[in-house]
């Protein structure tokens, strides 16, 4: 029997055996379809804080500097992003370019903004929907999860503040999971609850109770003031997404979660040891990509509220200063560069072992990697400037992009978003852009 011959969907299996099985997860079953357009299109993004060292060319400290020398095809990675070397060609480096938004706000305030390009100043902190949200959308029906929205911090943070890349269609932010245990149980943990029958009649009852209390709302907010709707409303905006896990958990009752073992993953892992978290979270998010448990996921590693935010610590596991927000000031000094790279290298190794195991995943004709589009910056080039954000475009080949080369722009004629118009386009939602896009960046697309 050949694969081609055996390769059933995962849900139509598990129904076939009356839904009454775990079954682990098999490349060999992996989609039933074997053509490329049937295959998941996927998202992720990874968010650091402080900005990076970003010397001048002749600066004899150049090599600990995070941009590539040379430009286009004719590039070379320094030392920071040297791990990525092996994956030269599944990479495009991206220079010059921001969000025009961000340009008058605060030096550490722009994280908000890094996935919604909105307009938060002069004291107005409405938001906009983030691209990961905008995908989830988009393809809300396909996977158990929607999306998964993870920081190293955790839960939501506050305005200009905040711990979470994600914003709601509303602009609200979206709470991220910071615990792998956690994480791992969602995705893979057993159901809890009774019976199936009872886990059912469970979710009816929630349903219930918030058809219920939003029907009762309706009343209720014509009785209150402006400031009070307002508040209200973003109550209601939470019920809603409460009502919307609801259904979805009943939609997805009678299908098992996949069968991964908790020693696939380091679940004990915390933040107080920064080797072992990171890895666990980007494991975490492979395997969610290769069980196809969602296939829209955002990790910030760290936000920009500088010392109050857990992963400013994180240097400490190379034996730098505990102090990532301090390291990056630094950086202007000869050995404060040296600093500020070796860390900003010890993030791209993480990511480069993450990126190599999507594209020594199979799937279909590619790999995992090809059918993913992979983004990786911050909102600071040096600490504090809204400017020339250092970021890294990965995979997508499958999904038409091209890769080995470093780009470099003019932020007054090239913005971020324009960035995230190719990629929704590119992940077939064809309508009108993206926040403050003004068209396409064509050098990225083949």
């Amino acid at each position: 029997m050949t694969d081609k011959a055996w390769q059933l969907s995962r849900r139509t299996l598990l129904r076939g055996a009356g839904a009454c099985m775990s079954l682990p997860w098999l490349e060999g079953m992996a989609w039933g379809k074997t053509k490329a357009q049937d295959l998941p299109k996927r998202f992720c993004c990874v968010y650091f804080p402080f900005g990076v060292a970003v010397p001048a060319e002749d600066h004899p400290d150049r090599q600990w500097g995070w941009f590539p020398t040379g430009e286009g095809k004719d590039f070379k990675f320094t030392k920071v992003l040297a791990p990525l070397e092996p994956l030269r060609d599944h990479v495009t480096v991206i220079g010059g370019i921001s969000h025009p938004n961000g340009w008058t706000m605060g030096g550490h305030d722009t994280g908000d903004i890094f996935l919604t390009s909105a307009s938060m100043k002069g004291g107005v902190f409405t938001n906009s929907i983030s691209l990961d949200q905008r995908i989830a959308d988009a393809n809300s029906a396909r996977t158990r999860f929607q999306s998964l929205t993870l920081s190293s911090d955790g839960g939501v943070g506050e305005p200009t503040r905040s711990c979470t890349l994600s914003f709601s269609r509303e602009g609200r932010p979206i709470p991220a999971l910071s615990s792998p245990s956690q994480i791992f149980n969602r995705l893979f943990g057993q159901e809890t609850g009774g019976t199936m029958a009872q886990q059912r009649q469970r979710l009816k009852n929630e349903t219930s109770m918030l058809d219920r209390l939003l029907e009762n709302s309706k009343s209720l907010n014509r009785r209150l003031g402006t400031n009070d709707q307002r508040k209200f409303d973003e109550y209601l905006s939470s019920v809603r997404a409460i009502e919307q896990r609801v259904a979805r958990a009943e939609a997805w009752l009678e299908i098992p979660k996949p069968d991964i073992s908790n020693d696939s993953v380091d679940v004990d892992a915390t933040q107080q040891g920064p080797r072992e978290y990171i890895k666990s979270i980007y494991d975490l998010m492979f395997l969610a990509y290769q069980t196809d448990s969602t296939r829209v996921a955002t990790y910030m590693i760290g936000q920009v509220a500088g010392a109050t935010t857990i992963a400013n610590a994180f240097p400490a596991c190379l034996g730098l200063a505990p102090n990532w927000h301090g390291l990056a000031h630094g950086a202007n000094k000869p050995e404060g560069m040296r600093n500020l790279g070796t860390f900003d290298q010890f993030l791209a190794e993480n990511h480069a072992r993450f990126l190599g195991r999507m594209n020594d995943t199979a799937e279909g004709e590619g790999s995992l990697l090809d059918r993913t589009i992979v983004l990786y910056g911050s909102s600071n080039s040096r600490t504090h400037s809204n400017h020339n954000y250092p970021l890294l475009l990965a995979g997508g080949r499958g999904l038409g992009f091209k890769h080995g080369q470093f780009l470099k722009y003019n932020e007054r004629e090239m913005r971020l978003s324009n960035l995230y118009a190719t990629v929704v386009d590119r992940l077939g939602i064809h309508d009108q852009g993206f926040g403050d896009s003004t068209g396409e960046m064509s050098d990225v697309v083949a």
